[in-house]
Parts: structure tokens; C-alpha cells; sequence
């Protein structure tokens, strides 16, 4: 989908379409008046026999105009004045994307940037819309050997009373990377467990540092052994599919400047090995790499936007199966940094990939270290699918990432990561056991991995709830990537 941004009058604006707002009680938008009056007030009209009230919510396509250059026009309901809020605008764009999904129309125009929403400016309101308009555009019908036919609409132009500003441009280009990264996550995300595996995974990772001048490179099993990450090399055992370490590097600053550091679990299928999962949806797991896909996207996005910053993305990628060779639980296992773990569940697999890769992220010399997980069942029931699970071990960094999720509509939630649940991990029989118990769950997970950050500015973002949809909806939202962008775009704008 093509997306521009310019001044322009909605009554001479050639266009299949054009969106205008209308608030509660009859009044336009002030992008409207002109395409009212030009089109000899048909708009007032029908708004004067209760065709549209404009109330949040309702629409009303208009077909027969004359005066205007647009074919047909758009009626959206903005309700009461003054009260539009980013939720109402963001569901709004959602039913404007649908109707417009739904038509003929192969481009069309929106005349929303002149609306006030509560606490957002301009450049929100051009990032949701282009978010908004890609989501409705995606499919993900790839593997069907008759993919459905794909929407009309093809280009979108943001209408403005005045000449667009650099940061509205900004935010159109900034917008524009982030739906293309967020597309590259579902992407993954959605392709079935036998397609998507460490080695595609690995692969794609290759084509992506090819296209965008990145730097990618792939850790074998044997030299994973070499590095002593046992942990790692444990979830694999199970598998008939070598396990990778995969590194992509975006050097976008001077090389003095210590990276940001994204590491992503890349577990491409988790029955949950001995441990294993019930049958009921364990076909979802093929999600459990949504960390991993993230990470590519987020990446790809800081590509396309050229930031000034070092960004390095890890990713662990592995399957957890059950066979002959898997680790069974009690067995116990040395970590890359010598701390031994006693395996009590074995589909309690992320964390034991993710500690390796926590401790291979130091060698980076990172400022920030941010993994990305589908890691507990538990933070699903203690937030469902609302927000992310966010844990740091700095609070500052815990409240950009935060900050730059509700500016985003990619929510998180933050979770504490006190000492008093480490006790939970105490073992026996090694340094730590990878479970704490069914209380606190996803605090524990967390809990776990910060025994192997202490050296870095960390955080961990637990993504089980966030990262796909069931049922009907079934597939991959492409979070967190919108998350991570923003706050690496703010982290070079502060460079």
C-alpha cells in the first residue's frame, strides 16, 4: 500500500474516495465545509434528514455527488466535540479501513489530521492511520494454493489544510517502516512450524542483512559448544532440527556508540518436550518464535528509517520436541555464564535459551539489553491480550518503554522483579531450577533471566498474550515491533 501526505482542498481532491468527519449533533469537520459547500450541500442535507448523526461509531457512504472531484465521500461519526479520545480514533480508522476494504475504491483520500484528539498531535494521528490502513490490508493466505483476491484499495493520501511539515513527513516515513516491519513479523509468525524452522529462520535473517546492507551472522551447534552453552543446547536435544544462534547487526552511529541490543526467542515449534503441552492448540505454538520475528522487524524498520543508532538483534532459535535425547526433568545443565540450572519442566524452554543469549548479548558491550518472549502462560491470565508483561532492572528504561508503548496503542504493563520471589528458584541441586512454581509465574520467569543480566541495563518483555489472536481471528499481531520502534526512535533522536 502507497501512502502520501499533502495540502490539499477535499472538494478538489481527485479521489475514489474521500474520508470526512462529522461530530455529533450534524456539525463538520472543518475539512468538510468546503466539500459541502462545493458539492451544494448534499452533505447537510442528508445530515439534516438523520441520514448521519455523527455519533462515535456510525459511517455512511456517499455515492452521487456533483461539484467535487471525488467519485464518492466517506461520512465517518467523530461524537461529541472535543471529547474524541485515541481509543475511539484508533476503532474508528478501523471501521473506516474495513468499509473502504470492503468497496471499489483503489485509492482513497482522509481529511482526519485537522481533528482534535485528546493528548495526541498531528503526528499520531498520521501513524495510526497508516497502521490502521496496512493491518486491513494484510493477509496472511501464502501457503493457499488459491489466495484470496486482495483488496482494491492500493494508495492512501493524507489530506492536510496546510502544508505538511517535516515532522508530519517524518512521521508518514517513520510509520510507513513500522507497518513494513510489523508485516515481516506476522509474516514469520504465521508460516507453519515445518516451513519456519532455525534454519529459515536463519536464512531470511541472511536475505534481510543482504537487502539492507546489514551484517548477519549464524552460530552452529558445535559452536555453541565451544561458547559452553549448554542450556541452549539442551532444549534442542529433542529435535531433528540444529539449533542456530543468529546475530543481525544495524550500524547506524558512529562505532564508539555501545548498541542497543533486541534478543528474541526463536523457538519455531514447543510441544513442550517431555514436559509436553496438551493437544488442544499446541498447533499455536508455532508462535512461540513471535520474540524472534519481532526483533527481524523492529530491525528492518530502524533499516528503513535510517536511524542514528547501533542496533544488534539475538535470536536463539531452536524446537523443543520430545525424544529419545531430550532433557528430561531433573537433568542439569551448565549456562554459558557457569551458573548450573536443574531442569524441573522442560516446557519451561525460553528461559533456558534466552540465558545464554542474555550472556552471549554482554559481548556487545550494550548500553541497553531488551529481550522480547513468548515466555509464560502466566502472564496471558495476569493481562490477556491487552498489554505486554515488561520487566527491568532500571526504571528509567522500564518507563520509555512503557511510554513509547501507549503512544503507540502496543501497550505494556510493568510487573515487579523483587528479590523476595527468588527464593522460589532455589534448588537442591544446582544454582537455580528453571521453574518457581504456579504463583507469580511470569515474575519468576523474569526473575530467572536476571540472573544472567546484572552486568547491563536490561529489560524483558514477556509478549504470550500479545503476540498472536485464537479462534476466529487466529494469526500473528506483529507485536511488539511497534513497541521497539518507538523507542529506538527516541533513543536516536536523544543521541
Amino acid at each position: 500500500m502507497e501512502f502520501s501526505i499533502k495540502q490539499s482542498s477535499s472538494e478538489n481532491q481527485r479521489s475514489a474516495c474521500v474520508v470526512l468527519g462529522v461530530y455529533e449533533g450534524g456539525q463538520l469537520a472543518p475539512s468538510a465545509h468546503g466539500f459541502d459547500e462545493a458539492a451544494n450541500h448534499q452533505l447537510s442535507d442528508l445530515i439534516a434528514r438523520g441520514d448521519m448523526t455523527g455519533k462515535s461509531g456510525s459511517s455512511l457512504m456517499v455515492h452521487t455527488l456533483t461539484g467535487v472531484a471525488a467519485e464518492r465521500a466517506l461520512l465517518v461519526g467523530l461524537g461529541k466535540q472535543n471529547e474524541l479520545n485515541a481509543k475511539q480514533f484508533i476503532d474508528m480508522l478501523r471501521s473506516i479501513f474495513t468499509t473502504l476494504g470492503k468497496s471499489v475504491c483503489k485509492d482513497a483520500a482522509l481529511y482526519l489530521t485537522d481533528i482534535s484528539v485528546k493528548d495526541q498531535d498531528e503526528s499520531w494521528k498520521i501513524t495510526q492511520i497508516v497502521l490502521a490502513a496496512a493491518e486491513s490490508a494484510y493477509r496472511s493466505d501464502s501457503m493457499k494454493s488459491k489466495p484470496a483476491e486482495k483488496p482494491a484499495l492500493r494508495k492512501i493520501l493524507l489530506g492536510t489544510a496546510k502544508k505538511p511539515g517535516s515532522l508530519a513527513q517524518d512521521a508518514l516515513k517513520q510509520a510507513s517502516a513500522i507497518a513494513h516491519g510489523m508485516k515481516l513479523a506476522k509474516d514469520l509468525g504465521n508460516l507453519p512450524g515445518n516451513i519456519c524452522t532455525p534454519s529459515y529462520l536463519a536464512d531470511q535473517t541472511k536475505k534481510l542483512a543482504s537487502a539492507h546492507k546489514l551484517k548477519a551472522t549464524i552460530l552452529e551447534e558445535k559452536d555453541m559448544e565451544k561458547l559452553g552453552m549448554f542450556s541452549l543446547l539442551s532444549v534442542t536435544r529433542g529435535s531433528r532440527q540444529p539449533a542456530k544462534l543468529i546475530t543481525l547487526e544495524y550500524r547506524g552511529a558512529d562505532k564508539k556508540q555501545k548498541p542497543v541490543v533486541l534478543v528474541g526467542k526463536g523457538l519455531t515449534f514447543d510441544s513442550g518436550g517431555i514436559s509436553i503441552k496438551p493437544a488442544a492448540e499446541m498447533d499455536e505454538m508455532k508462535y512461540d518464535m513471535c520474540g524472534a520475528a519481532s526483533v527481524l522487524g523492529a530491525i528492518l524498520a530502524v533499516a528503513e528509517m535510517g536511524l542514528k543508532l547501533n542496533v544488534i538483534g539475538v535470536i536463539p532459535s531452536s524446537e523443543n520436541m520430545p525424544d529419545g535425547a531430550a532433557s528430561k526433568p531433573g537433568d542439569i545443565v551448565k549456562s554459558m555464564s557457569g551458573q548450573t540450572i536443574e531442569i524441573l519442566n522442560t516446557d519451561a524452554e525460553g528461559r533456558l535459551i534466552l540465558c545464554d543469549a542474555l550472556t552471549y548479548a554482554a559481548r556487545f558491550e550494550p548500553d541497553t539489553v531488551i529481550d522480547i518472549a513468548t515466555l509464560t502462560g502466566a502472564c496471558v491470565i495476569a493481562l490477556g491480550g491487552v498489554a505486554s508483561g515488561l520487566f527491568s532492572n532500571q526504571e528509567e528504561l522500564a518507563k520509555e518503554l512503557l511510554d513509547a508503548g501507549l503512544y503507540m496503542n502496543d501497550k505494556a504493563w510493568q510487573l515487579p522483579l523483587w528479590d523476595e520471589y527468588q527464593q522460589q528458584l532455589d534448588s537442591n541441586f544446582a544454582d537455580m531450577q528453571n521453574i518457581g512454581g504456579r504463583a507469580a509465574g511470569s515474575v519468576t520467569a523474569a526473575c530467572f533471566l536476571a540472573r544472567f543480566t546484572k552486568d547491563y541495563r536490561w529489560a524483558h518483555l514477556d509478549i504470550a498474550g500479545t503476540a498472536w489472536k485464537s479462534g476466529k481471528e487466529k494469526g500473528s499481531t506483529g507485536r511488539p515491533v511497534p513497541l521497539l520502534a518507538q523507542y529506538l526512535i527516541r533513543r536516536a533522536g536523544k543521541k
